[in-house]
């Protein structure tokens, strides 16, 4: 009788009365920060750990116009902002970028992870020696009308790596620019097993332009589940060996309306099977 009497009392304590009616409070509530530009660095650092301390999918409202300067970092070695753990999305306009001689990407997701940047968030100056020199992905990545430029990586996706089990990127009217990996996918880089969408509109294309990679300039897909490119222009990419544009080794890959066109020295040259709609 104690036990239940407790256990009683604990619910009602619970409880929240609004009119005549309990109302429970739900275990986790999604939450928004706003992350102000002072302190910019651990300010960003400490909104990423509170947000992976909650299972819902939290709102991180970066200060408009700030660019968040990271000096060192946060998670692990060879990552800026602590590691992606929960679903996340950042809120711009603003810019994120490694302001160091030390090595180390912008950011990495976990598989359990799930990272989204919209309104014009900037993910720049990340480099490290390794795969994914803007972000690298186990999870899910959603870029929206936000941007990933001037990102370097040893070995593949100077912008960004899918690399896991069943990595998931998404792209829609976010330019991917000015990208170097010393390997496949100077732009982005779309593994076995991964997941990559890019979509912008009729009369104004998601441009991915002026990246490097050894097969790939803009965009390698190894063994993908799929890669879809929509309203995708690649362009003046540039490959050390061979397919500036789009390289393809074997998996699923469909463009629509995605001109691939003016990369060196060729476009699509050396993908097996050929690139959709890609010739040159």
């Amino acid at each position: 009788m104690r036990r239940t009497r407790t256990l009683i009392q604990a619910l009602i304590g619970a409880a929240v009365v609004a009119g005549g009616l309990a109302t429970f409070t739900p275990a986790a509530q999604a939450i928004t920060i706003n992350v102000p530009c002072a302190d910019g660095e651990n300010a960003l650092v400490a909104a990423v750990n509170r947000a992976n301390s909650t299972p819902a999918r939290d709102t991180l409202v970066l200060a408009g116009g700030c660019t968040y300067r990271m000096t060192s970092p946060h998670g692990g070695l060879t990552n800026a902002l602590p590691l992606i753990t929960t679903p996340m999305e950042m809120i711009g306009p603003a810019t994120i970028t490694r302001n160091s001689a030390v090595l180390f990407r912008i950011a990495e997701v976990t598989t359990a992870g799930n990272l989204t940047f919209t309104t014009n968030v900037a993910i720049t100056n990340g480099s490290v020696a390794g795969n994914g020199g803007g972000i690298l992905n186990h999870g899910a990545v959603t870029f929206t009308r936000s941007s990933l430029t001037g990102n370097t990586a040893t070995l593949n996706g100077g912008g960004l790596a899918n690399i896991g089990a069943a990595p998931a990127a998404t792209f829609t009217r976010s330019p991917v620019s000015g990208n170097t990996a010393l390997l496949r996918g100077g732009g982005i880089y779309n593994g076995p097993g991964g997941t990559l969408t890019t979509t912008g509109v009729s009369g104004n294309p998601l441009s991915v332009s002026g990246n490097t990679g050894s097969e790939g300039g803009g965009i390698a897909a190894v063994r993908s589940t799929a890669t879809t490119l929509t309203q995708t222009a690649v362009s003046t990419n540039h490959a050390v060996l061979t397919a500036g544009g789009v390289f393809r080794l074997n998996g699923v890959m469909t463009t629509t309306s995605s001109p691939i066109s003016a990369n060196t020295p060729n476009n699509c040259v050396g993908s097996n099977p050929a690139v959709p709609h890609c010739t040159g």
